[in-house]
């Protein structure tokens, strides 16, 4: 029962606030005034505590008596069952408060979130001030975006640009008023509102001045003066963009974030916390300036790691920011590629603040202050027991190196799962270890619901739980197994016994740790790929020897180092030196092992959801519980239907043509799939029954070539590794084709130097090149097709092949992707051709290629969604109208297409064009063929960017139906043909009314 209704609590609340956040509930500001998410999360431990007592009345006791069989032995009976009645009862109604009392906690808090937010995006110029560390730093030449917490007060609209001098003034002049006033009655309305927002400030390829590198040097509490961009958190970069499986949106929800901030302009001048006014600082609470207080010394301690940074090499560089992470909780010097190497190994929870850290800390303090009251102070012992004094150091320790490592789930949970056990040791309740984890699992969700979101909190306390339940298991097979041996004498034989006791200790222990990591990985796989979409097959090897490394070398270690730094900084550097070369080494050697081809595909990508989750967890209760309370045959059924579930979620990605648009980080270049189911044409077509579907990937760079862009921070590598997670959660595993729609003037020796365009970096035009290099050493790709002309293609090739020492060369050759190009399945049923696109011509601006795509059946467009690929959803079209004074004109061609087998019903435009001169060409040579060519289809729809120079009487002649923007923003071409076609039509109702009498 305490399981049960521990459950049910906490999926309660994970439903709550799912529904609430889907379907938009509106803020009830009378429901925020009643009641209080403190107060309510107490009531709530009051009733729990109630409930817990009650149950342990509840339980019969056991009385052993004398039967006497006449009438008055039977009235106490009744009397108990009546009491017995009262006390389920009881037992009811608190349950029934408990689950709604937590269920409105979840929405108070979510209305408390949505009362709090940013709506609309806005410029304001506001007084920020710094909270904790930041996420990352502000570096140029690794091209590292600043990203920091931070709360804005003292908003003002943003009516003119600010410089950093005005700014400067302004932080000045708010400093003045603060010292020169008691209170805050020299703020203006605006002055009262408060966000806590996400600070972004990314390097300016373009710019050449660095007033943003100041950025660094902010420390926690600091407050200053800004220019921002305001933008909600549903709308901003780092939730649209958002390329991997990982829900940044909850994320950062759970973190309380408000919305994001990009910052425009930076004030000179810096209000240190020092420099604070006294009725400022004494207006926060103690634990807040407490707070305050250690994350300075976590930017201290940064600043000592990050100091003569450039000196040193890159794998220097991360070795120290790895360190530093597992000293501090600090992963803001840790670079992609590093955190990619962890990811792909499948250790990237060691990177974390794990309660190995602080437990490891607790204990070595506790010993320490345990050896001092042995040595100095024995008679203490009389008033208080040695386990409490060892007890006390270890929660404060706890708590404090939990709070300096940022107060992180993990963390938090150690050092609350340390005091929780104490109580129970202290107060002798009746309870067990996973009990206590359970009830310390409802009190954090309890005090913040949104804890629900993040990965950490599931990961941790799901991960404790199996090691209990495994420490457990084993600790009863082994006492059951163990027996004693007979024991000959002889000095012979003695040595043969110790040795094969050592041989067979050793085994296992191997043995034990082989079996605990499998248990692990297979226990956690769900979870894994539920949070980030992926999960890794090294992590089943590497992890074997590299939890002990970091365990009991590296961690140890790295906590004597922090320790002798508050005495002595030059021992704890020379520490410090022995940690970052083995963290180095380690580095060397994760990263020659993952080279290997010994596992070519180590991704593991199967869309779940909760339901496969909930399965699973069914189909290993059996094993959860002591052996022989549930029978273990009882797991088939959850088996059966989670095979059922896999399998049929598989099949969905493929049973109807669809285009998936993938996120890709940047808002210019996009990435599209399309999956043509061809299992049911398989039969008349010639083709392979095994192929279910054919996969053709496209890829473009719609920056205008006319006009002045940020260059795209985007480089191959990370492209490619997104692009081959998306098409794995997919399950892609080929591609019939590659495109690439933009041409690549890096690509070709010939071009035409007078064109008087904006100069751009070769080097960014061989990003989707380059990317489809990699892609083709990684997945099989049959085609290639390149916008413009290829003369390099074959050298750059080659090229990317020696320096990436790929182990199977995969040589690929470029087609020209020009107007008229055609393939198409034998059946027909699917034809892709080109449009646009004239390599021929020594011009750039006309080599862009148009595509499109031709089925007998509708095509479906879907945004692809990183979290659950398995509900990505449609994308909006900014145009759905049909053409009516095309209708005669189609009727009238129809007898065209009536030779056609399979004539095609649906066409999708998949639309390029950097340059005006692109759809101009194609007016000139190929309106009237391309208009004879798509009227035999019934519905057209045109997806492209909105910086496309296409106009509407192009549009009127692809007799387009749907018009979808990659960027969800309006296209002109699109609305001025919306106004046109009001116009005919109501032109022809008019004329209509008029011969009508």
């Amino acid at each position: 029962m305490y399981w049960l209704i521990g459950s049910l609590i906490i999926i309660i609340m994970m439903g709550v606030l799912a529904v609430a956040d889907d379907a938009l509930v509106p803020v009830d500001l009378f429901l925020l005034d009643m009641v209080s998410v403190s107060k309510l999360s107490l009531l709530l431990i009051v009733l729990a505590v109630i409930l817990m007592v009650s149950a342990q009345f509840n339980t019969p006791p056991v009385v052993i008596q004398k039967v006497v069989k006449d009438h008055a032995t039977y009235l106490p009976y009744n009397n108990n069952l009546s009491l017995r009645i009262i006390k389920y009862l009881l037992f009811a109604i608190l349950t029934i408060a408990l689950v709604i009392g937590s269920a409105l906690q979840a929405l108070v808090s979510h209305q408390q979130a949505e009362s709090a937010k940013i709506i609309d995006p806005i410029r304001v110029q506001a007084l920020v001030r710094i909270e904790g560390l930041s996420d990352s730093v502000y570096d140029t030449s690794t091209d590292s975006g600043y990203r920091q917490v931070a709360v804005v007060t003292n908003l003002s609209p943003l009516i003119a640009e600010l410089d950093a001098q005005d700014l400067a003034e302004s932080t000045s002049n708010h400093l003045e008023n603060k010292q020169n006033s008691l209170s805050d009655n020299t703020l203006s309305n605006n002055g009262n509102i408060e966000y806590r927002v996400l600070l972004n400030a990314y390097p300016k390829p373009l710019s050449s001045s660095d007033s943003l590198a100041a950025l660094n040097d902010l420390q926690p509490g600091d407050q200053l003066f800004m220019s921002l961009a305001l933008t909600p958190l549903a709308s901003s970069e780092q939730v649209l963009n958002n390329p991997s499986g990982f829900d940044s949106y909850r994320w950062l929800r759970g973190r309380q974030i408000d919305g994001a901030a990009n910052i425009l302009a930076v004030s000179t001048s810096t209000i240190s916390y020092e420099a604070l006014p006294k009725q400022v600082v004494t207006s926060q609470s103690y634990l807040q300036r407490f707070r305050t207080y250690i994350d300075r010394g976590r930017w201290q301690l940064r600043q000592h790691f990050y100091k003569n940074w450039s000196l040193h090499s890159t794998a220097e560089q991360q070795a120290k920011a790895v360190t530093l992470s597992l000293l501090t909780g600090d992963r803001s010097l840790i670079s992609l590629d590093t955190k990619d190497l962890y990811q792909l190994a499948g250790i990237s929870h060691l990177l974390a603040i794990s309660g190995t850290h602080v437990l490891f800390l607790a204990i070595v303090m506790a010993g320490t202050v345990v050896l001092l009251f042995n040595r100095f102070c024995p008679i203490g012992y009389r008033y208080i027991p040695r386990w409490q004094v060892r007890w006390w150091v270890m929660i404060g320790a706890a708590f404090i190196y939990a709070l300096f490592t940022g107060f992180d789930v993990p963390a938090a949970r150690t050092a609350w799962m340390l005091l929780a056990i104490g109580l129970v040791r202290l107060t002798m309740l009746p309870t067990s270890t996973m009990k206590v984890l359970l009830a310390l699992a409802i009190l954090m969700a309890w005090r913040d619901p949104y804890v629900l979101w993040q990965a950490g909190y599931w990961l941790s306390f799901i991960a404790v739980a199996l090691l209990l339940k495994y420490d457990d298991t084993s600790y009863q097979y082994n006492t059951s197994a163990s027996a004693p041996h007979r024991v000959h004498s002889g000095t012979n034989s003695n040595n043969v016994r110790t040795k094969n006791t050592v041989l067979n200790h050793a085994w296992q222990v191997v043995r034990r740790i082989a079996k605990l990591q499998f248990w692990l990985f297979i226990t956690l796989l769900p979870t894994t790929l539920l949070l980030f979409g992926k999960a890794s097959l090294w992590g089943l090897v590497i992890n074997l020897f590299a939890i002990g490394l970091f365990g009991w070398v590296i961690v140890p270690l790295n906590l004597l180092a922090g320790l002798c730094y508050l005495l002595s900084p030059t021992i704890a550097d020379g520490i410090w030196m022995l940690v970052i070369a083995i963290v180095g080494a380690l580095h060397d050697f994760i990263t020659w092992l993952t080279s290997l081809p010994l596992l070519s595909g180590v991704w593991l990508y199967t869309p779940v959801n909760i339901a496969i989750v909930l399965m699973v967890f069914l189909f290993m209760l059996p094993w959860l519980l002591p052996r022989g309370f549930i029978s273990r045959w009882l797991a088939l059924t959850p088996l059966t239907l989670l095979i059922m579930t896999v399998y049929a979620n598989q099949q969905s990605l493929t049973t109807v043509p669809t285009l998936y648009v993938l996120p890709t980080g940047d808002s210019y270049i996009s990435a599209s799939l399309l999956q043509y189911p061809i299992a049911h044409n398989a039969a008349r077509s010639g083709i392979n029954k095994r192929q279910k579907s054919t996969h053709w990937l496209f890829l473009a760079d719609h920056r205008p070539k006319n006009a002045r862009t940020m260059t795209s921070s985007l480089t191959a590598d990370a492209l490619s590794a997104i692009l081959e997670q998306q098409l794995g959660s997919l399950s892609v595993n080929n591609l019939e084709g590659i495109i690439v729609q933009s041409n690549s003037i890096g690509l070709t020796d010939t071009i035409n130097t007078n064109d008087q365009r904006v100069d751009f970096d070769i080097g960014t035009s061989e990003l989707l090149p380059m990317t489809m290099a990699q892609l083709s050493q990684k997945l099989p790709v049959s085609q290639y097709w390149q916008a413009g002309r290829s003369d390099r293609w074959t050298q750059l090739q080659q090229a990317y092949q020696v320096t990436s020492q790929a182990d199977r060369a995969s040589n690929i050759s470029a087609q020209r992707c020009d107007q008229g190009k055609i393939w198409q399945l034998p059946s027909g049923c699917l034809t892709i051709q080109v449009l646009t696109g004239w390599s021929t011509i020594n011009d750039a601006s006309v080599w862009d290629c148009s595509i499109a795509i031709d089925t007998d059946l509708p095509i479906q467009v879907l945004r692809y969604n990183a979290a659950d690929p398995l509900q990505s959803l449609d994308m909006t079209a900014q145009m759905d109208m049909e053409h009516t004074h095309l209708a005669d004109t189609k009727l009238k061609s129809s007898k065209v297409i009536e030779h056609q087998e399979t004539p095609a019903v649906s066409r999708l435009i998949l639309n390029t064009d950097t340059h005006q001169r692109v759809w101009q060409m194609w007016e000139l040579l190929c309106s009237d063929e391309g208009f004879n060519e798509i009227i035999a289809s019934s519905q057209t729809k045109w997806l492209g960017h909105s910086a496309s120079h296409i106009t509407a009487d192009i549009m009127r002649h692809q007799n387009i139906d749907n018009v979808i923007t990659l960027d969800d923003k309006p296209l002109d071409a699109a609305s001025s043909l919306n106004k046109h076609d009001d116009v005919v039509n109501t032109n022809t109702n008019t004329n209509t009314n008029i011969k009508s009498p």
